[in-house]
């Protein structure tokens, strides 16, 4: 096992990450801008060190000062959390040649699977349904507009470099299209550094089911069951929830059959999850790879009690898995909801300021993961979430009543500072969410109805 992990992230999936390397025996070793000095992380890591000033590309994005950092503390293995450098396979190609580990899946799938357009192609070959689309990326405005025509609207342009939810842009209409594209292409190269898009049709009404899966690399691929991600507002999950309640009989288990197969297909090494669209027939859809822990993986740890983030160090230093299909055993229902520094009621702007009070929620079956803390400075220099709530309960029906139970139990109050924890307990009593008859357009829908 590695003697010492840095941690390339920030928030509280840094934290997270640092609780099981200490579980594990294993130091770790906190990197931070300046405006992450007193956090959370570096307070409990065992050493910090300084990567740059507030602005992601001089700091967490910026490979040089993560790797210098590893070596001036001795570090043997970088795990990237999620977002920022966890999918880039430079990144990961730095760390092998500088004698790192890299806690995620090899560079060459990384990759391909990456790139968004590739990763259909990929997909595709491996005998995943994939949507009507390019499986290249679309170079003129005329060759989209003539995709576009072939596969019918509404469509939608995506960044080829993109993830998380970002880089979309839906056109309904062939007169937007030309205009459409151009600001995708502009909008994905400042986003990511790569102004390539691809169009695929666009599911107006449609599930958004993704399925965790583990792999060592050697062959050995496993699925810890599906979560429903459906819950989101302009294509950013707010709650996520497992099992998906609500889908055809049987259609999960043809779900997470297909991403292991696929995962297998590409010889992927640790934690990842494969990301789909089902329709209202049951029919799914690949939509992406994400090569990394996913912001929303408590709920799969809270019904599957295995700890994600120690597969992904196990297999990272050769040890391989330590359960097999059979021992994946789910029971009951996960729900966790994202609370963020955001305003729902000025268009969801995100907010900073002073954290004056900052009391989680607890009781029964409750995990709340937050780097948040009295006394704690919100900037606007990164992403706004400020803390996952997720709850287990024997069922849906309880694991909706705790999560509503434990938001309403949370203390956060501050100058300036706004979240979106009220927002998340209406949308938790929404009818069609309890009937388990909600689709990506909820949110969108009750918001531009005023609801």
């Amino acid at each position: 096992m590695f003697t010492t992990v840095l941690i390339a992230n920030r928030g509280e999936i840094a934290l997270r990450v640092a609780r099981t390397c200490r579980e594990m025996g294993v130091r770790t070793v906190a990197v931070y801008s300046d405006s992450d000095e007193d956090s959370a992380v570096t307070r409990f890591a065992d050493e910090s060190v300084r990567i740059g000033p507030p602005a992601s590309r001089r700091s967490y994005l910026n490979a040089a000062a993560i790797v210098t950092a590893a070596r001036h503390a001795g570090a043997d293995a970088v795990h990237p959390g999620y977002g920022f450098l966890s999918e880039d396979p430079d990144f990961a190609e730095i760390c092998a040649a500088e004698g790192l580990t890299f806690i995620g899946p090899p560079a060459s799938v990384l990759s391909g699977l990456g790139d968004k357009a590739r990763a259909r192609e990929i997909a595709q070959a491996a005998g995943l349904p994939v949507l009507p689309g390019s499986l290249l990326p679309v170079s003129t405005p005329e060759e989209a507009a003539k995709i576009a025509d072939d596969i019918g609207y509404p469509v939608i342009i995506k960044a080829v470099a993109g993830g998380g939810g970002r880089g979309m842009t839906v056109v309904r209409d062939p007169r937007s299209l030309p205009r459409a594209y151009a600001e995708a292409r502009a909008g994905a190269n400042v986003a990511f550094g790569d102004s390539r898009v691809y169009i695929e049709r666009f599911l107006e009404t449609a599930r958004h089911i993704e399925v965790q899966i583990l792999a060592d690399g050697q062959g050995n691929v496993l699925h810890l069951g599906e979560r429903d991600c459906s819950i989101q507002r302009r294509r950013q999950k707010l709650i996520e929830e497992t099992p998906a309640p609500g889908l055809p009989a049987g259609s999960a288990d043809r779900i997470c059959a297909a991403a292991v197969e696929a995962a297998r297909a590409v010889g992927y090494a640790g934690a990842g999850t494969y990301e789909f669209l089902v329709d209202h027939d049951g029919d799914f859809y690949f939509m992406e790879a994400n090569c990394r822990i996913q912001v929303e993986h408590p709920v799969t740890e809270l019904v599957t009690g295995v700890d994600l983030v120690r597969e992904q160090l196990r297999v990272a230093a050769g040890y391989g898995l330590s359960l097999q299909q059979e021992d994946v055993r789910p029971h009951g229902v996960a729900i966790e909801c994202r609370v963020n520094a955001e305003d729902p009621g000025r268009g969801f702007l995100p907010t900073a300021g002073l954290l004056e009070e900052f009391v989680p929620p607890g009781g029964p079956f409750v995990r709340v993961d937050t780097h948040g803390h009295a006394g704690m400075r919100v900037t606007a220099d990164y992403d706004s979430l400020l803390a996952k709530v997720a709850v287990w309960a024997p069922d849906r029906r309880q694991a909706i009543a705790r999560a509503d139970r434990a938001l309403g139990e949370f203390r956060i109050a501050g100058r300036g500072m706004a979240t979106t924890a009220g927002f998340l307990r209406n949308v938790l009593e929404d009818p069609l969410f309890r009937d388990a008859k909600h689709t990506t357009a909820l949110i969108d829908d009750r918001t531009e109805a005023g609801r």
